[in-house]
C-alpha cells in the first residue's frame, strides 16, 4: 500500500530503477554549450551593479538525467536594510556579506504551490480525494465554499472564483484566521481563471483533513524524502538567501530584514507552513523534482506518482502548474511546457517534449520588493530552448 503521502518505494518490486540526476557536460545532455554559457553570463549580469535585478542568483539547467549547468552569482546577503529616503539598499561591509553558492537555499514563495499540487494528486491516485468532488464534502465547516459548490479541480486550476488573498496577517490569532477562510465565498464566476493563494490554502485544509497529517509531513513523506531532497522543507532555514527588509508601507507587516523565515506575510501568519508559500529549497533539489516529473513520477528507486497521474498533473490546463506562459518561459513555451514563478524571484520550467528543465532562483526582493521585469526569466527559458540541439 502506498504511504500516506503517496510515495512508493520500488526497490525489489521488479520495476527497474529510474535514472538519477548526474552532473555532466552540455554535449552529453544534448545541449548547445555556447547557449548555456550565455545563460550563465546572463544570470551573472543580473546580479551586477548598484541596482541589480537580484542581489544573487542560482541557475540550473538539465536534460534527461544530466545536470548540464549549476552556477551561482552575486550575494545571498548583500544588504543590512533598505533606506526609503534614498530608495536604495544599505550595503553591508564586504566582510559581512554572504556570497551566493549553488547550495544556498531560497524561499521558494509560490513554487510551494507545485508541491501542494503534487501532494493533492497523490491523494487522487490513492482514491482518498476526488478531483471533481466538492470541497464541502471534505470541509463541511467551510460553509461558503460548500454553499458555492467549489470543487477540488477548481482549486487546482484557479477557477474557483476566490479572490487572490485575504489579510490573514492582520488577524489576532489562528481562530480568527480560520474563521475568515471558512467564511470566504467566491467573488468571481466559478470556472473563470483567477489566480488565488486561497485556492491552495483551502486545498491544504482538505489534504490535512483527509489524511490527519500536516502539509509539511505530507510533502516530506510523500515527495522530498523519497526523492532524497534533503535541502527542501518548510522553514525556518537559517542559511537561506536573504529576502526583504519587510516594513510598511511597501509591505504588509513590520518584520525587518528577513533571512531563513518565510517572506510571504500570510504564510508567516500561519506559522510558516502554507499551501501557497513557505518551502525553502536549492537548485539541485529542484532539479531532482523536475527530473522525477519528467521521468513519469519516478526517480532512482522511488516513485512519487504513476505516469498517468503525472499526465493528469501536467496536461492542459495544468493542476497547480502553469502551462506555456512565454512571459516567464520564453521560447520554452508552446509545446506544453509546465512551470511556475515565485514572488521572491524564483522560477521552474520543465519541457516534456525535449526532456529539459530550467531553474532560476534569485532574491529579487532583497532589500525590498518592487515590480520586477520578467524578461530575465523569459531570457533564461529562451536560451535553454535554443540550446536544445534537436528541438
Amino acid at each position: 500500500m502506498p504511504s500516506p503521502g503517496g510515495a512508493r518505494e520500488r526497490a525489489g518490486s521488479g520495476e527497474l530503477s529510474a535514472p538519477r540526476l548526474r552532473r555532466g557536460t552540455p554535449e552529453r545532455a544534448g545541449l548547445d554549450p555556447v547557449e548555456l554559457r550565455r545563460v550563465v553570463a546572463d544570470v551573472r549580469g543580473l546580479t551586477i551593479g548598484d541596482r541589480p535585478w537580484a542581489a544573487g542568483a542560482v541557475v540550473a539547467v538539465g536534460r534527461g538525467p544530466v545536470l548540464a549547468v549549476e552556477e551561482a552569482a552575486g550575494w545571498a546577503v548583500r544588504y543590512a536594510s533598505y533606506d526609503p529616503d534614498t530608495d536604495r539598499g544599505v550595503e553591508l561591509p564586504a566582510r559581512e556579506r554572504v556570497p551566493m553558492s549553488v547550495g544556498t537555499p531560497f524561499d521558494l514563495a509560490s513554487l510551494t504551490k507545485l508541491f501542494t499540487s503534487v501532494a493533492a494528486v497523490q491523494q487522487i491516485e490513492r482514491g482518498t480525494l476526488g478531483i471533481d468532488a466538492e470541497v464541502g464534502a471534505y470541509l463541511p465547516d467551510f460553509r461558503a465554499a460548500a454553499a458555492h459548490r467549489v470543487t477540488v479541480r477548481q482549486l487546482l486550476t484557479h477557477t474557483s472564483g476566490l479572490r487572490p488573498e485575504l489579510p490573514l496577517y492582520d488577524c489576532a490569532d489562528d481562530a480568527e484566521r480560520m474563521a475568515l477562510l471558512r467564511a470566504e465565498r467566491p467573488v468571481g464566476v466559478p470556472g473563470t481563471y483567477c489566480y488565488s493563494d486561497l485556492n491552495m490554502l483551502l486545498l491544504q485544509q482538505v489534504l490535512e483533513r483527509i489524511t490527519g497529517r500536516g502539509l509539511d509531513v505530507l510533502v516530506r513523506d510523500g515527495i522530498t524524502r523519497p526523492l532524497g531532497m534533503t535541502a527542501t522543507g518548510f522553514g525556518p532555514c537559517p542559511g537561506a538567501a536573504a529576502t526583504e527588509d519587510q516594513r510598511r508601507p511597501w509591505a504588509k507587516a513590520d518584520r525587518g530584514m528577513l533571512r531563513g523565515v518565510v517572506h510571504d506575510e500570510n504564510a508567516w501568519a500561519l506559522g510558516g507552513v502554507a499551501g501557497h508559500a513557505g518551502l525553502f529549497s536549492t537548485g539541485r533539489d529542484l532539479a531532482v523534482f523536475c527530473r522525477a516529473l519528467l521521468g513519469g513520477g519516478a526517480y532512482g528507486p522511488a516513485r512519487i506518482l504513476g505516469p498517468d497521474f503525472v499526465e493528469l498533473l501536467l496536461a492542459a490546463p495544468g493542476l497547480g502548474f502553469a502551462l506555456d506562459q512565454p512571459w516567464f518561459m520564453g521560447e520554452l513555451a508552446g509545446r506544453g511546457a509546465a512551470g511556475h514563478t515565485g514572488f521572491t524571484g524564483t522560477m521552474l520550467v520543465l519541457d516534456r517534449v525535449t526532456d529539459t528543465f530550467a531553474i532560476l532562483l534569485a532574491n529579487t526582493v532583497h532589500p525590498r520588493r518592487r515590480k520586477v521585469a520578467n524578461g530575465a526569466r523569459a531570457g533564461v527559458g529562451t536560451r535553454v530552448a535554443r540550446a536544445v540541439r534537436d528541438a
